[in-house]
């Protein structure tokens, strides 16, 4: 895992071990969680080193990854990843490999700082709304993005902070309104809670109405809230990456409710197979729970011919 350091902002390598020994202790870091603005404004790996040398003409990417620093050495952090310049994505093993591990460096954090560029602390200071209902909050376009989701449900700590880099609150202090806001369980937001509490279809529909900027993104992005691996295929298109990452799953899991998703829009003499083609299906899964041990049926097993499954029925009276 590649580190900048938080007051120097130089890159340093580390393995970051899942279970610390008193001869390899991880580094404490802190991860920037942001919404990405234009492209020309963001810092690259490459770009880095020589805007942390320059003294002018700097790029608002840049501003904000320093910004991040300061806050992170203030509170005896040593250490920062930022996406946008903590991966080389000229390498494609190296993308792959990042996108693959990002869950778990989010747990292995020691906080996550979400900066909302489009929300100002003056607005909030200024209105008679809460911060629950306020719209320049509840609408930020960080709610909206496909990766910042395993950025709010993966760490141990987040902080949220405003345009200006003024605290307004703590994931811990704020499962209410980011319930309303995200229509997350909020146990799911709970630090320690295990994620694979909730159903296979209930974390579907947390991703239902997410948005990601590359098409195969809407699956990639999601595979930590599943606990699966897979490769990155760019140009395979979403339907296919959204296919595959439910045969991950399936390979990990015997859990039903993967099934359990609706397309309101299909046509009733249209067959359109047991697996969604994208998230926004599972829009009303929500409630949805496994039954788990009482599913009374074998493994999924996938063939040349299709999906093979055993599925339990239960005989339901109607009122």
């Amino acid at each position: 895992m590649r580190l900048l350091h938080s007051t120097s902002l130089e890159f340093e390598e580390f393995e970051i071990e899942e279970f610390e020994t008193e001869q390899r202790k991880n580094p404490k870091y802190a991860i920037l969680s942001h919404t990405w603005g234009k492209a020309s404004d963001e810092v690259s790996f490459q770009e880095l080193p020589h805007l942390r040398a320059a003294t002018e003409g700097q790029k608002l990417g840049f501003h904000k990854i320093k910004r991040c620093g300061e806050v992170a050495a203030a509170a005896n952090i040593d250490y920062i990843w930022v996406d946008t310049c903590c991966i080389d994505k000229t390498s494609s093993a190296e993308l792959t490999q990042a996108i693959n591990s990002m869950y778990f460096w989010y747990q292995q954090a020691e906080v996550c700082y979400v900066y909302l560029a489009d929300f100002s602390s003056k607005e909030l200071a200024k209105s008679a709304y809460p911060l629950g209902n306020h719209p320049s909050f509840c609408e930020s376009k960080w709610f909206t993005r496909g990766w910042t989701l395993q950025e709010l449900i993966a760490p141990k700590d987040v902080y949220f902070y405003s345009s200006e880099w003024e605290l307004i609150g703590k994931k811990d202090d704020m499962l209410k309104v980011l319930h309303k806001i995200t229509e997350i369980h909020p146990g799911a937001l709970k630090k320690g809670t295990p994620i694979k509490r909730f159903s296979v279809a209930e974390r579907m529909s947390w991703a239902a109405k997410r948005e990601t900027t590359r098409s195969e993104d809407t699956a990639y992005c999601f595979m930590g809230i599943f606990d699966v691996n897979m490769p990155l295929l760019y140009g395979e298109g979403m339907k296919k990456a959204f296919i595959r990452l439910q045969e991950e799953i399936m390979r990990s899991s015997d859990d039903q409710s993967i099934f359990a998703w609706v397309d309101e829009k299909a046509a009733p003499e249209k067959f359109s197979g047991l697996l969604a083609t994208h998230p926004k299906y599972f829009l009303k899964s929500k409630n949805i729970r496994s039954i788990g041990v009482w599913a009374k049926s074998g493994p999924f097993e996938t063939t040349n011919k299709g999906l093979r499954v055993q599925l339990y029925l239960a005989r339901m009276d109607k009122d």
